[in-house]
């Protein structure tokens, strides 16, 4: 809401500064109330109200401290690293395809594993979890229960390892999100593991939007951006080159259509 200059600084429209302008108003009101009933009661009062009204906004418009914080979306690549899922059931196997297929070395820690996990690529140890199982880990992913999870977290924290927690943000310190993967092109959808069903309906909202040769588009934004660092061409031209040659590219697309 728009407030003219003169009233904005005494009124704020955000719950926590609004909140202590009508504390302080309110102690203002009661010590002048307070004048009439004799300064020595009255003040004192009326300071430990004001006091007690500002408590009381404090406390019941508290910002969402997890919602402001800031997460780094990142790809990661793992060479061969030493990967670790605690978990032996379906939620475990559902993770797994995309760790071995970004190339990590995976160790699946659980006391007691299906099959669909022994026929994968994975070094099986089947038991219950130990901290020392994370020992060496680049990357953690915890697919059991909040108590075994939680054990996780406290084992990769000690450790400076990142935990994936499915299902389970209070014991999560990286959150995995629906993927689109075609043509070179990566896109992914996150809600920090609070609501996984709508990172995957926008995935796959998203994926019906996405042109069908998007493997064209990166293959020419690729020879682009070679030939642009050949050429030393400045970084605020370079998008708007890239733009040009997609416009030509469909351009050429359409007029090979027209004569089909």
């Amino acid at each position: 809401m728009y407030l003219p200059n003169e009233v904005e600084p005494c009124v704020d429209t955000e719950p926590e500064r609004f909140g202590v302008t009508i504390a302080v108003l309110f102690t203002l009101s009661l010590a002048v109330l307070g004048e009439a009933g004799g300064w020595i009661v009255g003040y004192p009062i009326a300071l430990a109200l004001g006091a007690a009204t500002a408590w009381f906004f404090a406390s019941t418009h508290r910002p969402d401290h997890d919602a402001a914080l800031n997460r780094l979306p990142v790809f990661l690549r793992f060479d061969d690293r030493r990967v670790v899922v605690v978990g032996g059931g379906a939620v475990a196997a559902a993770k797994l395809p995309a760790l071995i297929s970004a190339g990590a070395s995976v160790s699946v820690i659980a006391p007691s594993i299906i099959d669909e996990i022994r026929r994968l690529p994975v070094q099986v140890v089947e038991r219950p979890f130990e901290a020392a199982d994370l020992d060496g880990a680049w990357f953690v992913t915890a697919a059991a229960t909040p108590d075994v999870n939680r054990a996780v977290r406290d084992a990769a924290e000690s450790r400076g390892v990142f935990v994936n927690a499915v299902d389970d943000p209070a014991n999560a310190t990286a959150y995995l999100g629906g993927t689109i993967a075609r043509g070179g092109v990566t896109l992914a959808f996150s809600t920090s593991g609070k609501a996984p069903a709508l990172a995957g309906l926008l995935r796959e909202g998203f994926d019906a939007l996405l042109p069908d040769d998007l493997d064209r588009w990166a293959e020419r934004a690729h020879e682009l951006s070679s030939q642009q660092r050949r050429e030393g061409v400045p970084l605020s031209e370079r998008r708007p080159q890239l733009l040009q040659a997609l416009n030509e590219l469909y351009a050429s697309r359409e007029q090979i259509a027209g004569r089909s």
